[in-house]
């Protein structure tokens, strides 16, 4: 029969336990608390973050930047819109290439490939972006279908012009979910591959984070970027970015070059037409001064030696 010293420390044991599973219990429910009043902050932010993009679709630009996805790129998240991914890659173009930028946000918070299929892409078609960016499909992944994902990716990505760059899915740490992305991954990476777009490596680059920087790098909801993680969201489309900006530099260079050419020939050909030929004789009769009559340059000459 257990002493009554075992029977005490026993029942302490478990007092213990309960009341650390209770305080457990109620640091996880504050968590949730918090976290779930930190998503409701940021979904009355949606108007407001894309009224600002909105405002933004006139503006006039020598370049053109046309970005299309989900609330990523609305910047859900940052401290304000100009500090979202795309935000940071509209100043990081304008450093780069040393001229204006017009940038057209077309992306819809809470968009799923079908989504932007379905609404985004008809509004592509009316502008010729220099740049164009396109990260879409982490809200696919919770009700993950591959057939969809992939038939929507083929008709999103089909109408894109070839120089657009498109971002894989990034990094989600939990396990069922990160089983998911390796398939989605497979296919962004495939489908782009099939339509020669150049791929960012989010998925890779904000795996590299870790997961305690991951952490801190989300906003309160734990699902959006914050300042930190849209920095290293930008940090991925960014190499690519940069050779898109060289070729179109490398073009311009070209075709100033070609028209400035052509511009001298057209010149030189020019001056060659009203220039008079060297080494020609004119026909056009003369007049005598002194008698007042005409005659051509052969009759003057005949005149000299021919009298009798």
């Amino acid at each position: 029969m257990p002493s009554r010293h075992t029977v005490t420390a026993f029942l302490s044991g478990v007092g213990v336990t309960l009341a650390t599973t209770a305080a457990a219990g109620a640091g996880v429910s504050r968590f949730m608390q918090r976290r779930n009043a930190a998503a409701a902050d940021l979904n009355a932010l949606l108007p407001v973050h894309s009224a600002w993009w909105r405002d933004r679709f006139d503006r006039k630009g020598k370049l053109l930047y046309v970005a299309m996805g989900d609330s990523a790129a609305q910047g859900i998240g940052a401290s304000s819109p100009a500090r979202s991914y795309v935000g940071r890659l509209s100043a990081y173009m304008r450093r780069q290439s040393h001229t204006s930028l017009r940038v057209v946000n077309l992306s819809v918070s809470g968009s799923t490939t079908w989504l932007c299929r379905k609404d985004q892409l008809p509004k592509f078609e009316k502008y010729e972006p220099d740049v164009v960016t396109v990260a879409i499909g982490a809200n696919d992944i919770i009700q993950f279908n591959p057939e969809s994902f992939e038939k929507n990716l083929r008709v999103i990505y089909g109408a894109l012009p070839s120089h657009a760059i498109v971002g894989d899915l990034p990094a989600m740490w939990i396990p069922d979910r990160e089983k998911k992305l390796v398939e989605a991954n497979a296919i962004v990476r495939r489908v782009a591959g099939e339509f020669g777009l150049t791929v960012a490596p989010l998925y890779e680059t904000t795996r590299r984070q870790g997961f305690f920087r991951t952490y801190r790098n989300s906003a309160g909801d734990l699902f959006h970027p914050n300042d930190r993680g849209y920095r290293v969201w930008a940090s991925a489309f960014e190499p690519a970015i940069a050779a898109r900006l060289a070729r179109i530099a490398a073009d311009d260079a070209a075709t100033t070059h070609e028209a400035r050419e052509a511009e001298a020939v057209a010149a030189h050909t020019a001056a060659a037409a009203a220039a008079p030929t060297a080494g020609t004789s004119s026909d056009t009769p003369t007049t005598d001064t002194a008698g007042g009559a005409t005659t051509s340059p052969t009759d003057a000459s005949a005149d000299v030696g021919g009298a009798s």
